[in-house]
């Protein structure tokens, strides 16, 4: 399936979290960060944003870029609006291989790996109102919804165990970056609706994580859950709700 026509944008974010603290030093982030630009020449631009965390990213303007951001525990990543998942994975498959050199990411340090698939949807209005009517309709929830009664603030988050052991995780969250004054005002801005789809991965008791299989492993997982319920059921349904309302 291709997900970049299913809302008005998608992207597929990359996050490794680490126990040790990564290196910093001018010229392992230098040496690092260049790279990765030789690799993906449209990543020219590069500032730091805070202490110990360094972001080397596209033009944001273009509206189609990668991301890249090292902080002090956590090495995280992004394709936004790529032309599919293949192209989109490439960008995190090269991280993951080369940060076990130029960061010196190995099993033993990963705490967890996050694979999240990401759809923004685009309504000027009242989100919390959009995402309810979608998705609560003839649920026993939706009975609460009445004439006089407006939803405030909901952005349903479920979190599930993939495995026994619950070292395999999917969480299913929606963002409507709403609030009670909007609603009470009618003023609304311009921020969309956001579907996030994360599995995320855990070190066992009796394994390390390895990193490119894993992430292997988990892109895999999120296509099958996207494709077969996360955009028919909840990506689908808050897109006609948005254009029933317009």
């Amino acid at each position: 399936m291709d997900f970049s026509n299913m809302a008005d944008d998608f992207f597929l974010n990359l996050n490794l979290e680490t126990t040790m603290r990564l290196p910093g030093t001018r010229e392992t982030v230098l040496h690092f960060f260049e790279s990765l630009q030789k690799e993906f020449p449209s990543m020219a631009s590069f500032h730091r944003r805070g202490e110990g965390e360094h972001c080397l990213e596209a033009d944001r303007e273009a509206g189609a870029y990668r991301w890249a951001e090292v902080h002090s525990r956590r090495l995280c990543a992004g394709h936004f609006n790529p032309p599919n998942v293949e192209e989109a994975m490439r960008l995190h498959n090269w991280l993951l291989e080369h940060s076990v050199y130029y960061l010196g990411i190995g099993g033993l340090d990963i705490e967890a790996l996050d694979v999240m698939f990401g759809f923004n949807l685009d309504y000027t209005g009242n989100r919390d109102q959009i995402v309810a009517d979608a998705l609560l309709c003839g649920s026993p929830l939706g009975t609460m919804l009445t004439d006089d009664v407006r939803p405030v603030e909901f952005e349903p988050s479920v979190t599930f165990a993939l495995d026994e052991g619950c070292y395999l995780q999917a969480r299913l969250s929606v963002e409507t970056r709403c609030n009670s004054y909007q609603v009470r005002t009618a003023q609304y801005d311009d921020e969309p609706i956001s579907v996030y789809f994360t599995v995320r991965r855990y070190p066992t008791p009796e394994n390390t994580i390895d990193a490119a299989e894993s992430f292997r492993r988990q892109c895999q997982i999120g296509q099958d859950y996207v494709g077969r319920l996360v955009i028919p059921d909840i990506v689908r349904p808050i897109a006609e709700a948005i254009a029933t309302a317009q």
